[in-house]
């Protein structure tokens, strides 16, 4: 067991976060008028009690707390996953971001690690590859945490071990570049969507996450790192202060979650009646999104679509074709897909393609104020080009044999 006065200070702050966290989920419930987002929301103020928790465990039952803070890493991964879902809904889903940025390019720049790379052109590959890197991650911990285990159980695995002999150090760098990969791959996501993430106040949800998540790993690996150095007496005492530090941490984050995610902005919304607190919870933690999204994600066979350039001074419709992976539709686009299943059957092929299909100048004009007002953000057009057609050929929907014949061609 850790010291006393750990405990003493630990307790009242572990309780308060849990209580915070509880009441603040229980109203998020209660006025659950937007399953699309509060999904989310739900699963990332539950971070709250499981930090709390498991750090507070660690202290008591320090003995097991490699166990406790397997499971703690576990739901970091899950957080950055759920927020940038929840960035995705915000703005209409992979499809809406893809339209709004057509022809838009991220510029070169040394803050993003991006100087020495062509600029990155903002189209559903962008938006495919943000979600691979939060996924990897979310996939990768589990499978590092029953390493460990095994590892740990042979006597190879010490926490804040650096030594070569030991399995630690070896883990601790593979977990730190995935780790890095998915708050990249957030980072890049949100500079693309600055502008259309702006209604939704973005900037305290993002400071939340990333205070928590980012700065309570590289804490830990600080704080080890001054064990290893001597300026803490050894590793046990080192996961002692990290856990107890966390639990203090856990209150303040409870508080600023009460800020960054209010429930009242969803207690008036006509958007829809809530479905009471017990069906709302379930929904919240119902896993199906998460395991569509991992499997059309990188699903290797997953259907292509096709992006259009039609050229006006040539007057050769679908001369260049570019074919790369397609993003699904979730949350509020596959609800509505769904609702317009019927329609599929009755409707032509070329109403199944996106607006910009339809009207590209329209939505180019539309578009382009809110896109660009980003300093790092460019327009890749120019006079002698058009937008690009996208046919979403997949829409995870039962469709005519007609419209997927017509989709191939």
């Amino acid at each position: 067991m850790a010291p006393l006065y750990y405990i003493i200070i630990a307790l009242p702050c572990t309780l308060g976060a849990i209580a915070l966290a509880l009441v603040h989920i229980y109203r998020h419930l209660l006025n659950y008028t937007e399953p699309t987002y509060q999904r989310f929301i739900v699963r990332i103020i539950f971070m709250v009690p499981v930090y709390a928790l498991t750090s507070f465990l660690s202290l008591v039952f320090n003995e097991s707390s490699i166990y406790f803070n397997s499971f703690r890493e576990i739901y970091e991964a899950w957080v950055i996953y759920n927020f940038l879902s929840l960035c995705l809904e915000w703005v209409g889903g992979p499809g809406a971001v893809v339209l709004s940025l057509t022809g838009r390019v991220l510029k070169p720049n040394w803050c993003l690690m991006t100087c020495c790379f062509p600029p990155i052109p903002l189209d559903g590959r962008f938006i495919r590859r943000c979600k691979q890197g939060c996924l990897q991650f979310v996939i990768l911990k589990p499978i590092l945490v029953a390493v460990t285990f095994i590892l740990y159980a042979k006597g190879k695995y010490e926490d804040g071990n650096f030594s070569a002999k030991q399995a630690y150090l070896y883990i601790t760098i593979i977990y730190t570049i995935s780790y890095s990969m998915a708050l990249y791959a957030l980072a890049l996501f949100y500079v693309a969507c600055r502008d259309l993430l702006q209604p939704f106040n973005p900037v305290p949800k993002f400071i939340i996450i990333k205070s928590v998540v980012f700065l309570t790993y590289w804490q830990g690996v600080l704080v080890f790192l001054a064990a290893k150095s001597g300026h803490i007496k050894n590793a046990e005492e080192a996961a002692e202060f990290q856990n107890f530090i966390i639990c203090v941490e856990m209150l303040i984050a409870a508080v600023g979650h009460l800020y960054a995610f209010p429930y009242k902005e969803y207690a008036g919304a006509n958007i829809g009646a809530s479905r009471g607190f017990g069906a709302s919870l379930a929904h919240a933690l119902m896993l199906n999104d998460f395991y569509h999204d991992t499997v059309h994600q990188f699903a290797p066979a997953y259907h292509d679509y096709v992006l259009y350039n039609h050229s006006n001074d040539t007057g050769d419709e679908g001369a260049r074709k570019y074919r790369t992976k397609t993003f699904v539709p979730i949350g509020s686009e596959m609800e509505n897909a769904r609702k317009n299943k019927n329609a599929f059957a009755s409707n032509k092929v070329d109403d199944t393609q996106s607006p910009t299909a339809r009207s590209p100048n329209s939505v180019q004009q539309t578009t382009k104020p809110e896109a660009m007002n980003s300093s790092l953000l460019s327009d890749a057009s120019n006079s002698a080009s058009a937008p690009y057609d996208f046919t979403l050929i997949d829409m995870d929907l039962d469709e005519p044999a007609a419209a997927k014949e017509g989709g191939k061609k």
